[in-house]
């Protein structure tokens, strides 16, 4: 028996393309060799087969992840998905589903459609999109607005939408006369599929818009202000309702999805609303006290740092962290001394420091003394 050929090569496109490019490429071969359009021959009745069977596949995202990954064994496969993992008998329920699948893509539709229901369908919605944003973490403190330039379906301006060549109309299909469904011979079946000049609905146009070649909508860019609120974090996820791709035939749009990424500070960390930051501060003002300039997110503020300051003491200014995205309030920020040791030191300074440890006593030091003390009682 032959082997089948690639799906890919049978509709004459490279893999990864667009839905909107399979669909193109399948109504031109589907047209092409058409029964008919080519009464009694026998080669193109073949292939009319092989580009509906490639089309069944590669327009299915999940069909075609199968076939991508394993080729025609993958979708083979599907056959035998009914029976159960362990080995045990058959999962009717999955097979039911598969069964669903097979008629609802011959038939349109459980039970099939009639026409009056597909003109109802026929505007549909348009897809919902997805942008990734990256702002910076200051940003996400405060909020923002930005300018995205968004590439999306818009309605033809010069068909507004309807596919056709203004002053035109649309006729009945010339294929399945209005039906929607062309009758499709395999193996001892006759079944009735979606028709593939119409693509179900019934109508074409007498003479296809120029501008977006038939299909009542192209692709271009467009640009959205969005509001970015101060509190977002990496994984917000922004809601721009009316913002997506326009639905075909008049359908409403879909809604833009503005995912957040947040870049890291040199400086601040973030823990829910709160924000953190490591403040090094000099061992003299640790050990005397002082003031030190400390960073917060709206600007340098004037701490007092108390004398006998240990590394690790942490301060919290109430109000400075983030906002709740619900309402919730406001976090902290949250200071963390870190006592600086020089690492030079002149000839003076070491001459000083000799001297001040040789007049300290242990009880300058009460934590060493308490570690210490615990040493000698695991010593006894």
């Amino acid at each position: 028996m032959a082997s089948k050929r690639d799906y890919y090569e049978v509709l004459g496109i490279k893999r990864g393309e667009r839905e909107e490019d399979i669909k193109r490429a399948y109504r031109t071969l589907a047209k092409k060799y058409h029964p008919d359009a080519n009464p009694g021959n026998k080669s193109a009745e073949e292939k009319f087969k092989e580009v509906n069977e490639a089309y069944e596949v590669l327009k299915d995202n999940r069909k075609r992840a199968a076939y991508d990954q394993f080729g025609h064994a993958g979708i083979n496969a599907g056959a035998g998905r009914g029976q159960a993992a362990s080995g045990g008998s058959p999962d009717f329920g999955d097979m039911g589903d598969m069964f669903s699948e097979i008629f609802e893509g011959f038939f349109g539709g459980a039970g099939g459609r009639t026409r009056s229901s597909r003109t109802q369908t026929r505007a549909r919605r348009g897809s919902d999109l997805r942008y990734d944003l990256t702002i910076s973490f200051l940003d996400s403190a405060r909020g923002t607005e930005i300018s995205l330039e968004v590439p999306r379906l818009e309605n033809c301006e010069v068909c507004h939408g309807s596919g056709t060549k203004p002053g035109t109309r649309m006729k009945t299909c010339p294929t399945c006369q209005g039906s929607g469904q062309v009758r499709m011979s395999q193996g001892f079946f006759s079944l009735m599929q979606t028709c593939p000049t119409c693509n179900g609905e019934g109508r074409t146009a007498e003479q296809p818009c120029v501008t977006c070649r038939g299909e009542g909508r192209k692709r271009t860019i467009r640009k959205i202000l969005v509001k970015v609120p101060a509190g977002v974090d990496t994984g917000s996820r922004l809601k721009i309702s009316g913002e997506g791709e326009a639905g075909a035939h008049g359908g409403p749009r879909g809604d833009l999805y503005v995912v957040i990424q947040v870049k890291t500070h040199p400086v601040f960390y973030r823990e829910d609303e709160d924000v953190l930051c490591e403040v090094p501060i000099p061992f003299t003002v640790a050990a005397l006290g002082g003031e030190v300039d400390v960073p917060t997110l709206t600007g340098h503020v004037t701490m007092k740092v108390p004398a006998g300051t240990q590394t690790g003491r942490t301060f919290r200014f109430r109000g400075k962290g983030f906002s709740n995205l619900r309402g919730l309030g406001t976090g902290d920020q949250l200071v963390m001394m870190k006592v600086e040791t020089p690492s030079r030191l002149s000839g003076k300074q070491i001459s000083l420091l000799k001297e001040f440890a040789g007049i300290t006593g242990q009880d300058s030091h009460p934590e060493r003394k308490a570690f210490m003390d615990k040493i000698k009682q695991m010593l006894q």
